[in-house]
């Protein structure tokens, strides 16, 4: 390409420091130019792309193709929404929207800009989430006094008739008092998801807090597994309730741990990182929150099915034959409360959650549940 047929330097500066995925391309869909987070999202050098053409990197079918062609005729912006994006490179596909505007007295060239769907989808899965959580709750609400009054008289009936019946017979009644404390503790636990008061945080050393989890876990519920800790010393200080911190974690390294059961070589990785650019909105304000602090837990297990994971954070979902479905509910619930996300990324071999924190103001300490509005 010539040097008239370029935009001008400072609109690819621009261009470059976009942390989404940006290709401009040209006719017969060659493309001419990639920012480095195009060389990341698609696995290849901007070098390399630079001799292939888009239909290389996408399926010869996809819409984008058609999309380039359309504004490169009418010379108008247009978008394509969720488009699936299935390549060699990409396990598993990725869902993007996809902006295209024409770079115009550029000869035919178009920007493509790819907005990766996972985080906003799965954002907005964990509102539906704590929406289902909140009516599970209400429910409970109504039903906790009289479920667990019949209750409390069906445990002590089975308490007078294990001192009484035959000893053959006194499992039977160990059987229906221990039912009748597990049903209560099933209601206790719904109800945890209606609690709405304020949360008493502090600013915490999120270091501190897994170091204790990774003590616990491997004396414990990770006990026999391998963890490796790749940690950045210099993350700053997170907003938080140590203690609900603590059971969050607790909680991600018992699921990996009974997911790594039958695995040979069990590992589990906890990672933290400062990685900026995800924001959200908070009810009831204008400002928008940063969520800059990383914190992963990936385990090398047989991973999520694919029908459950969407799910994975609904009350009641489990994929264990005995579970309760409320260990992951409650986990978003609380990173919630914390004004963070969770997600959830697996395929066989590899189950990665991720958690994005917001960090510790200067002078913050309480402070109150919050709700998303918006993600970018």
């Amino acid at each position: 390409m010539t040097k008239e047929t370029l935009p001008s330097q400072q609109a690819f500066r621009v261009l470059q420091a976009l942390q989404q995925p940006v290709l401009v391309v040209a006719k017969s869909h060659r493309i001419a130019w990639a920012n480095y987070a195009a060389e990341t999202f698609f696995g290849v050098s901007s070098s390399v792309m630079s001799r292939q053409k888009l239909s290389d990197f996408i399926p010869f079918d996809s819409p984008i193709l058609a999309l380039v062609e359309d504004v490169q005729r009418r010379q108008a912006p247009m978008t394509e929404y969720r488009v699936k994006i299935i390549a060699p490179r990409f396990t598993p596909e990725r869902i993007t929207d996809v902006y295209a505007n024409p770079i115009f007295d550029s000869d035919d060239l178009v920007s493509l800009l790819f907005q990766e769907r996972t985080m906003a989808d799965k954002i907005d899965r964990q509102l539906i989430s704590r929406g289902a959580a909140r009516s599970v709750t209400g429910l409970a609400a109504m039903l906790a006094h009289e479920i667990k009054n019949p209750l409390a008289g069906i445990r002590g009936a089975a308490q007078l008739l294990e001192q009484t019946v035959a000893d053959d017979e006194k499992q039977l009644a160990r059987l229906i008092r221990d039912e009748a404390d597990r049903i209560v503790k099933l209601v206790d636990r719904v109800e945890i998801f209606g609690d709405d008061r304020p949360l008493d945080m502090e600013p915490v050393n999120i270091h501190v807090i897994l170091d204790k989890v990774k003590l616990l876990a491997v004396n414990g519920v990770a006990a026999g597994i391998k963890v490796v800790e790749l940690y950045d010393p210099s993350l700053p200080p997170v907003l938080g309730n140590a203690d609900l911190l603590v059971q969050v974690f607790l909680n991600l390294m018992k699921n990996a741990g009974e997911a790594l059961e039958k695995t040979k070589n069990p590992e589990i990785r906890i990672s933290t990182a400062f990685k900026p650019g995800i924001r959200i909105g908070v009810s009831g304000s204008a400002d928008r929150v940063s969520l800059p602090l990383e914190i992963v837990f990936e385990d090398n297990g047989p991973g999520v099915p694919p029908d459950i994971l969407p799910y994975l954070f609904d009350p009641f979902v489990t994929t264990k034959l005995n579970g309760s479905g409320l260990g992951l509910a409650l986990v978003a619930k609380i990173i919630g409360d914390h004004g963070g996300v969770i997600e959830c990324a697996s395929e066989p071999g590899r189950t990665r959650f991720q958690i994005l924190l917001p960090v510790a103001k200067p002078g913050a300490g309480h402070y109150l549940n919050s709700e998303f509005e918006e993600v970018s």
